[in-house]
């Protein structure tokens, strides 16, 4: 059974990045006059994406709580490149704060700068942060829901890693309030292999954080809160540590 599940696994991996490449090429004319194709062109993938897994490999998707539509900060678990595609494709105009190197990745990099997402090189996160509050003061960027994971890296079920203080940076400087979303996708489409199980994977919006909060009440309810309810999310999957 296990075999049966990896070579399904295979064929919707290889059908997704057909998939992608696809759409990528068909959009490209439109994506590089405006950004209205790229995300046109990344909605499709994200839905495919989306109703593959779930006739393919029996995986299921949720999005609870109330989606953002205003201009506000998402301060997102990351677990896997799932809880992006449902975040995309359920939030009204997200841009997605992401490593510099994506940018040369290809396809992605292209579609990715089209859609206003803001590439952080490490260890300038200062500096691009502050890039990023001048662009949507100056209105250069285009108004929506700016994600940002604030582990910094997709972090496996389990596992634990530091809150990166860059979350407030952006909460206090664009001064909007900031919502925290929670996730187990990592259970259904781990890190670091091609193996897909099925099962419902849910993103949850939380409630948001209000403007004013200091640095560290802020870091505190954030992590207590994304942290508290994806480990609910994870023991209801049936995930026992």
């Amino acid at each position: 059974m296990l075999a049966v599940r990896w070579i399904i696994s295979l064929i919707f991996v290889v059908q997704n990045a057909v998939a992608m490449a696809v759409l990528g090429i068909v959009f490209l004319p439109w994506a590089l006059f405006s950004p209205k194709g790229a995300r046109m062109a990344c909605q499709l993938y994200a839905g495919w994406a989306l109703w593959t897994a779930k006739w393919m490999l029996g995986l299921r998707h949720e999005v609870r709580g109330t989606i953002p539509t205003d201009e506000v900060m998402i301060a997102a678990k990351h677990q896997s490149f799932l809880d992006i595609l449902m975040i995309f494709y359920y939030a009204p105009k997200p841009k997605f704060i992401m490593k510099h190197e994506l940018l040369w990745t290809p396809i992605i990099g292209l579609y990715a700068y089209r859609l206003g997402c803001v590439p952080v090189n490490r260890g300038k996160r200062g500096q691009a942060i502050k890039k990023m509050v001048d662009d949507v003061r100056s209105g250069a960027a285009e108004a929506g829901q700016l994600v940002i994971y604030s582990q910094g890296t997709r972090v496996k079920p389990g596992e634990m890693k530091a809150y990166k203080v860059g979350t407030y940076a952006l909460y206090d400087q664009l001064q909007q309030p900031c919502v925290p979303a929670a996730t187990n996708a990592g259970l259904f489409w781990p890190k670091g292999t091609i193996l897909r199980k099925p099962g419902l994977a849910v993103v949850e919006f939380l409630e948001p954080i209000p403007l004013g909060q200091e640095q560290k009440p802020f870091m505190a309810d954030l992590e207590a809160k994304v942290e508290g309810r994806s480990n609910a999310l994870l023991e209801e999957a049936g995930y026992d540590g």
